[in-house]
């Protein structure tokens, strides 16, 4: 088994995060940390760490930010191991975490993905994620986000795909379907991964046993424009890529539905928009969705040809997709009131 870990200039965070992987209860494993050009002294770190660490500790160093997905695909494709398992620098894993996942991953051979209960690392009686839920116009949102944790997740049960802060794949579902796609380079990544992996029939389940604790929006920073960019910018990428024809000739509606919400919480400062404060927030914001777009139209003609590409790796038909993701629907009213 393989936890990979992607790193860029968050050496204290990156620590923490090695400190709860040395405390597993499974010790049948290696850790891979990727750094992607950090400037902090976190290779130097990992290499310190690795003299007296319990199980390997190995490190790959890339002269430049490669981006989330091309690092972990660096780590994920240095090793044969059956089972990888990734782990954001910015979480600390239960020391049960490894163990839990590699229970629910095992309870069928076409169970590809395993997901974890994430918790907010600042007030663990709250939830980040546990597993995730989509809006019909490419949107995603963890499940049960913001919410109190009083018990309403405690239950393995199947979700969409896992949040890539903390999820287990399998090496079969991965030589199947690929690796991340790395134009996405950061956000939303995780949830192309796992629909294309759900288009190709593979099923993800979601263990509360396997706990981690995580700093959300670590990286870039909730209030980052650069941050909402991307997500909106891969949200059309993503649809473009994989949802059914019949969810994607209606995109332009439910994005306007969600635009529409998402206005409407604004004004009680409410939803992702309560990261940017006051008017000049507000407009820095809707630049950011604006340059998403914008963004994404260039690249449209080559996801088409990535869609087409697909074709052969379909298991399940348009119309079985289209019933998964209405089923694993989030309201507009939870969409635009959370955030990601």
């Amino acid at each position: 088994m393989e936890v990979v870990i992607a790193n860029w200039n968050r050496k204290e965070l990156l620590r923490a995060c090695l400190d709860s992987l040395s405390r597993q209860t499974h010790r049948s494993f290696e850790v891979v940390v990727v750094d992607n050009g950090s400037t902090d002294g976190s290779p130097s770190m990992v290499e310190e760490m690795a003299k007296v660490y319990p199980v390997p500790l190995n490190l790959i160093v890339n002269r430049v930010n490669v981006g989330f997905c091309a690092a972990n695909n660096q780590g994920i494709f240095s090793t044969d191991a059956e089972l990888v398992a990734l782990l954001n620098n910015d979480a600390e894993a239960e020391p049960g975490w490894l163990e839990a996942l590699e229970g629910a991953i095992r309870q069928g051979e076409d169970v590809g993905m395993a997901a974890s209960k994430v918790l907010v690392w600042e007030d663990p009686t709250r939830i980040d994620k546990c597993g995730h839920l989509m809006y019909p116009d490419g949107q995603n949102r963890g499940r049960g986000s913001g919410q109190t944790d009083h018990g309403q997740f405690d239950r393995t049960e199947e979700v969409l795909w896992p949040d890539g802060c903390a999820a287990m794949y399998r090496r079969a579902m991965l030589e199947d379907v690929g690796g991340f796609d790395e134009d996405f380079f950061a956000y939303a990544d995780d949830a192309e991964l796992g629909l294309r992996a759900r288009w190709a029939g593979w099923r993800c389940l979601y263990t509360p046993d396997a706990v981690v604790r995580h700093h959300r929006g670590a990286t870039l920073g909730l209030g980052s424009a650069r941050r909402l960019t991307l997500i909106e910018r891969n949200r059309v990428l993503l649809a473009v890529k994989l949802f059914p024809w019949s969810l994607l000739w209606a995109n332009g509606a439910f994005l306007l539905a969600r635009i529409g919400a998402g206005m409407w919480a604004a004004v009680r400062n409410r939803g992702e928009i309560r990261h940017y404060p006051g008017m000049g927030g507000k407009f820095t914001a809707a630049l950011a969705l604006v340059r998403g777009m914008a963004q994404a139209v260039p690249r449209i003609p080559a996801t088409l040809r990535k869609r087409r590409a697909l074709r052969d790796k379909r298991r399940l038909t348009g119309r079985q997709i289209r019933r998964l993701l209405l089923a694993n629907r989030i309201g507009l009213r939870e969409l635009s009131e959370s955030a990601n």
